[in-house]
């Protein structure tokens, strides 16, 4: 695995894990919380709602689901 998608993937982690703690938040707390770009913040989660662990009930507000999940 290259570092750029090492990276991505850690950074994802950590957003899931910021959801987690924070409860429901928006596109603009992650990207700001990550020092990324909205956009960069709105592919991350992208990433995590294809793989069912966020959705947005509220258009930009962002929480888990009940999926369990295993962290390593």
């Amino acid at each position: 695995m290259n570092q750029t998608t090492s990276r991505m993937l850690t950074r994802v982690k950590a957003v899931y894990l910021y959801i987690r703690e924070k409860g429901t938040v928006s596109t603009k707390d992650i990207a700001d919380e990550f020092g990324t770009t909205d956009r960069t913040a709105q592919r991350d989660l992208h990433i995590l709602t294809y793989n069912g662990l966020v959705e947005s009930p509220v258009r930009g507000k962002w929480k888990i689901t009940n999926k369990p999940v295993s962290i390593s």
